[in-house]
């Protein structure tokens, strides 16, 4: 088969801009290496809400393990800047409560956690000892979830379930680094948000001969096995652009939960088909909230 070459021929003209213009292509790849080459100087914050004693132990060694590639801010004064925050659900924030958080602390990245060892009972085995430890990683700059992780170990005794976390510490510490410096070049990359309108107010003038995006048809997001074993009350919301087709540009959890109550949400939305907003009979894009509340529901 023969095989087509394609040649080019630079003009001097051409090659004189290229040489004039080289500073604006190689600057911004530079800065690009500069910013991923200091990555290990992204300032990190570990805070433990509830100061359980398995949780300030858990935190300690992660925080030692964090340290070996992370500039791990100190924890004491983290956690005076936190508290000056006063977030109600430490463990529920919004997106912006995040960026208040991170803000105030001053990191780049921050992580809340909580560890607990338990009895627990089964059918399967009457009696067993979980040690656990819930751990969410959010960025400051966005306020987003970046991760979410429940490394969970069952034993016959408390002890074993504890050392097994204990060994466990490494592991996760590898995962939450690579989490992070993933978030960090997906946010340098990140186009803006293009603009688009908002739902208006019941009374504004914008409401008038004004229609709601709508589904045809409500689906109900799944409580997951994971928040209903932990026995999880949270809300989840979720910000939707919808195109004047009715047709989901983007989605985005703007208060997230765990537990894989977020992505349930963004599944449940997504496969949701929508009818478009209306003004004056014409449709229109749009973007709007929106907001789900879960909790265990006992069977009698």
């Amino acid at each position: 088969m023969r095989s087509l070459n394609f040649t080019t021929r630079e003009t001097s003209k051409t090659a004189k801009l290229k040489r004039q213009n080289w500073p604006l292509i190689i600057l911004p790849f530079y800065f690009l290496l500069f910013t991923l080459a200091n990555s290990a100087q992204l300032r990190v914050a570990i805070l433990t809400p509830e100061k359980a004693a398995a949780s300030l132990s858990f935190a300690e060694k992660l925080q030692s393990k964090l340290a070996e590639k992370l500039t791990i801010l100190d924890d004491s004064l983290s956690e005076a800047a936190y508290l000056s925050s006063s977030p109600a659900t430490p463990f529920n924030l919004t997106s912006e409560e995040s960026k208040k958080i991170g803000s105030t602390i001053g990191c780049d990245f921050f992580i809340l956690l909580k560890a607990a060892n338990q009895r627990r009972s089964a059918f399967q085995h009457p009696e067993y000892y979980e040690s656990y430890a819930v751990i969410y990683v959010v960025s400051a700059r966005t306020g987003r979830l970046i991760a979410w992780k429940l490394p969970r170990f069952e034993a016959a005794k408390p002890s074993e379930s504890e050392k097994l976390l204990t060994g466990s510490v490494a592991a996760t510490a590898l995962e939450i680094e690579d989490n992070i410096r993933a978030a960090m070049k997906k946010e340098l990359a990140e186009p803006n948000a293009p603009l688009m309108e908002d739902v208006p107010d019941e009374n504004s003038p914008a409401a008038k001969n004004f229609r709601s995006p709508i589904p045809y048809r409500r689906i109900k997001p799944e409580y997951t096995s994971e928040a209903a074993l932990y026995d999880v009350k949270a809300t989840v919301d979720i910000l939707v652009d919808l195109d004047s087709n009715g047709i989901i540009l983007k989605t985005e959890i703007v208060r997230w939960a765990g537990y894989g109550l977020d992505e349930s949400v963004e599944k449940t939305v997504r496969q949701m088909n929508w009818r478009p907003a209306e003004r004056n009979g014409k449709t229109l894009p749009m973007r709007f909230l929106l907001r789900y509340n879960f909790k265990k529901v006992e069977k009698e």
